[in-house]
């Protein structure tokens, strides 16, 4: 795929930063900070496009869909990274959200560039996760033209699966195969070309946003804690008596009483603090509702 890199948003020269080599550290890192300053304000632009995103990909969820990012390079990592997050953070099974990166999980750690060329990768990594049309397929690339992305998403929309698409640059080639095109446009790098910078940082901030209304959504938060939280080790098991106590307004010893009886689920165990009721009946309460404890206790309270 041939383009001209010097037409993209992401490859400009950044007047800012262009006397960046001779600058002392205090004016290198205020210049890279004033940069930074701008990805929020250019991520709201882009919230339309990704509410469009996550209401429809949350239908497809409640019909079994999973989320699959896929990317190449800093781009891949995050996806891969905001997907490894959901299992500890939600309590989700590793499954519902996957990240997918050219060149195979060994690119994490060292570069694998000519990976990212292939306009069929892509394809084979999701004919081997059985992708689906519930799922939804999300691409990841600052440049907007990773063959990789490209082939991956054309693949998806074969199969009839949700696509979308997040970029830094305008008009995104990889914008043209997917159903939501998300462009997140930062501006040219303080280091020209360096899109683990702004862009990968935007791309970051968006894969937040997209996760995390998506758990919400599905019931694992209530109020603003993160209810689905599986006490794994020390820490955890006190975040979860911590939420415990915060959801059920008792002690920290009540809820460690309560956390054990639950045998250590935390969202039956705050609804056992609110409603009173033994361990069976609110797991029944809760599977009523699909395990949406916000939604099973407002409508207890109601």
């Amino acid at each position: 795929m041939n383009v001209n890199l010097n037409i993209l948003d992401t490859e400009k020269i950044n007047e800012n930063s262009i006397n960046i080599d001779i600058m002392d550290t205090e004016n290198i890192l205020k210049t890279i900070n004033n940069e930074d300053k701008k990805i929020a304000l250019a991520v709201e632009n882009a919230i339309p496009d990704i509410k469009n995103l996550v209401d429809l990909a949350h239908t497809r969820m409640l019909s079994g869909g999973r989320i699959i990012y896929i990317g190449a390079g800093t781009s891949g990592r995050l996806g891969v990274l905001d997907a490894s997050e959901c299992p500890p953070t939600y309590g989700v099974e590793p499954s519902l959200v996957q990240g997918l990166i050219a060149g195979g999980y060994s690119a994490l750690l060292k570069a694998k560039e000519g990976a990212e060329d292939s306009l069929t990768l892509a394809k084979e990594d999701l004919i081997n996760i059985k992708l689906n049309e519930n799922d939804t397929v999300i691409g990841l690339a600052a440049s907007g033209r990773t063959p990789y992305v490209v082939g991956g998403l054309s693949y998806a929309n074969e199969v009839g699966a949700l696509t979308s698409s997040i970029a830094c640059v305008h008009s995104s080639e990889i914008g043209k195969h997917a159903d939501i095109s998300i462009e997140v446009v930062v501006g040219p790098e303080v280091v020209t070309g360096s899109t683990r910078m702004k862009a990968g940082t935007a791309q970051k901030m968006v894969l937040n946003m997209i996760s995390t209304s998506l758990m919400i959504k599905l019931g694992k938060v209530y109020t603003n804690l993160m209810v689905d939280v599986k006490p794994t080790n020390e820490k955890l098991i006190q975040r979860a008596k911590n939420i415990i106590s915060m959801s059920g307004k008792c002690t920290i010893d009540e809820a460690s009483k309560y956390l054990i009886d639950s045998d250590y689920n935390v969202k039956v165990a705050i609804c056992m603090v609110l409603t009173k009721q033994s361990k069976e009946v609110c797991e029944k309460i809760l599977d009523r509702e699909n395990g949406n404890i916000s939604r099973a206790i407002r409508n207890i309270k109601n």
